[in-house]
């Protein structure tokens, strides 16, 4: 195995994150670290990283200032990372550290990211449903040609964080921006286990934010769609008015009044509203970047803590 840090997003895992480094610490090398990030969590997981980092020279810890979300702890760690290979994985010991290998066999001189993708995972349909539209969202808007095959179980070249080394706003998505850095992506099947402890933190509500999040921040998508929604709601208003002028010249009868006008006026507000929103989204992550909002703050460190 080559020199590798592997970059952990932790949330209220003190259940899970001692089995976790221990697993991981067996299959890793002495040229290895492992970065693990407290994303504002609100039970004792810092202590735990801590007790980890004072016991193993290996393991390093980041505490967010607040919870930032997933993939701006992994970018904070990724950011953080001292060797030529990042791999990342989640900390509910559903991705089993013992199947990393796999994904450095497939990381050969032409690869720079390998997914791992699980052989069968048991999950809700709503879960199964919103991640594939989710994937569908990075592939179809974003032009990212392997977002199926994306997963949280990734190993990849470090060069690629150059990239996106710049500031990158409030709101972050690991795979838009490798995506951004190389097109030389594979992924293999990996084993995917139950998850040991807690309920998964990513809700409907926030994989649906995530999705609009990533599509009004990394594509311009979103306006066309507007852009053609209203050229679609002008050429039915000229259908509408044709046929208010035309009738009374073809049958001698007006157009009904009141239900046609209420309909017709409701569709075309709800037309404006949605293009509204959609140019409000785009003028609020502007606002954030004039205000140069972070994307993460590190409150502290356990090299801090041991010196």
């Amino acid at each position: 195995m080559t020199s590798i840090s592997v970059v952990i997003p932790v949330f209220n895992s003190q259940g899970t994150i001692m089995e976790l480094v221990g697993r991981l610490e067996n299959c890793l090398d002495v040229d290895s670290e492992i970065i693990l990030v407290d994303d504002g969590s609100s039970d004792e997981s810092w202590v735990r990283i801590a007790e980890l980092a004072f016991k193993s020279e290996r393991v390093r810890g980041i505490r967010l200032g607040r919870n930032s979300g997933q993939h701006a702890a992994l970018l904070a760690g990724i950011r953080n990372a001292r060797n030529s290979l990042i791999a990342t994985l989640d900390d509910d010991l559903q991705n089993p550290p013992e199947e990393l290998n796999r994904l450095l066999v497939a990381l050969e001189d032409d690869v720079d990211v390998v997914y791992g993708l699980p052989e069968s995972i048991s999950q809700p349909f709503w879960r199964s449903f919103t991640s594939r539209l989710a994937k569908l969202c990075l592939r179809s808007i974003l032009d990212f040609g392997h977002a199926t095959q994306a997963s949280s179980y990734r190993v990849f070249r470090t060069r690629l964080r150059d990239s996106f080394s710049s500031p990158v706003g409030p709101e972050v998505s690991i795979d838009a921006l490798l995506g951004w850095a190389t097109s030389r992506f594979v992924s293999v099947n990996v084993r995917h286990d139950e998850r040991e402890a807690g309920d998964s933190n990513y809700t409907l509500r926030r994989l649906v934010r995530f999705m609009l999040d990533t599509a009004t921040g990394y594509s311009t998508v979103p306006l066309r769609l507007a852009t053609s929604l209203g050229l679609a709601t002008v050429t039915l208003s000229l259908g509408v008015l044709l046929w208010v002028l035309g009738r009374p010249l073809i049958t001698g009868e007006s157009v009904p009044g009141f239900p046609f006008l209420a309909a017709t006026i409701a569709i075309f507000s709800g037309v404006q509203l949605i293009v509204l929103g959609v140019l409000g989204q785009y003028i609020g992550r502007m606002h954030f970047r004039v205000m140069n909002k972070p994307t993460y703050t590190i409150a502290d460190r356990t090299d801090r803590i041991s010196e």
